[in-house]
């Protein structure tokens, strides 16, 4: 008979792993000293503790073990586990390498500029979103004034309350920049001849950057989420959107503590 110290010895495995196994009933004892409570293991039971390493290794939980050496699983059963598995570590290798790459991508940048950039992009999801908007064409990206007068005019009429920052579509560029200024809401509004219910469905992946300062110097943070979405290998697939997280005062396009964040869905090219 092996104390517990020494069967952990043998097995390369903690004394403190051993005590958990047998709570769960994964790796009983051979016997227990009923005054001192001490652990005694026999050397028949080191193929099951080994069993128990080897499913370990491949990813298995001890949940999954204990079901597997515990109930009697079938081939196919067990195939099934280990497939899925597999699934979830190709999975992993596959965001690994993204992040690799986007690592290698970062690398070169500062590389060939010999600088750090102010700027981070952050890949987010972003979930579908009830809104009351407004849209239309506009000269220029200041002249949005009238869409929100309007907006917010209809929202404090009805008494509606929005749930959460406001924010504006962009459809196309200049010169005639088709605009969609929304307010998120939480429930069905009233039908107005100008003001609309969107659902605006969700994004399974948004490429952001935060830009922390006046409008005048927004287009900053556009060329540097552009870029970066060109160099990691990505391509836009819809609307940009400008999400205020702390709007401007009265609109005002120099208000130096104005927080917007700026998005792009993106999709591999």
């Amino acid at each position: 008979m092996l104390k517990i110290g020494e069967f952990s010895r043998i097995g390369q495995v903690s004394v403190k792993a051993l005590r958990y196994y047998d709570e769960m009933g994964l790796l009983k004892p051979h016997q227990i000293d009923p005054i001192t409570g001490y652990r005694y293991y026999s050397f028949d039971l080191l193929p099951r503790l080994n069993r128990i390493l080897a499913l370990k290794e491949l990813g298995l939980s001890l949940e999954q073990i204990n079901q597997l050496l515990n109930n009697d699983i079938t081939a196919e059963q067990l195939r099934g586990m280990l497939r899925l598995k597999q699934v979830e570590i190709q999975q992993r290798m596959v965001e690994e390498k993204e992040k690799l790459a986007r690592v290698e991508t970062r690398l070169k940048m500062i590389e060939q500029e010999n600088e750090m950039h102010n700027y981070d992009i952050v890949i987010k999801k972003v979930e579908p979103i009830l809104a009351a908007t407004v849209r239309d064409v506009i000269p220029n990206y200041p002249e949005q004034g009238h869409l929100w007068e309007a907006l917010e005019s209809f929202l404090a009429h009805n008494q509606i309350k929005p749930q959460g920052s406001c924010f504006t579509i962009y459809y196309s560029d200049e010169p005639d920049i088709d605009t969609e200024v929304c307010e998120p809401v939480a429930s069905s509004i009233p039908e107005d001849p100008i003001i609309k219910e969107r659902q605006l469905p969700g994004v399974e992946m948004m490429a952001t950057v935060v830009h922390n300062g006046p409008f005048v110097s927004i287009s900053e943070a556009y060329a540097a989420i552009l870029k970066w979405i060109e160099a990691n290998g990505y391509q836009i697939n819809g609307p940009a959107r400008e999400v205020y997280l702390k709007p401007a005062t009265n609109g005002s396009q120099t208000d130096s503590q104005t927080v917007t964040e700026i998005q792009f869905p993106i999709e591999r090219t």
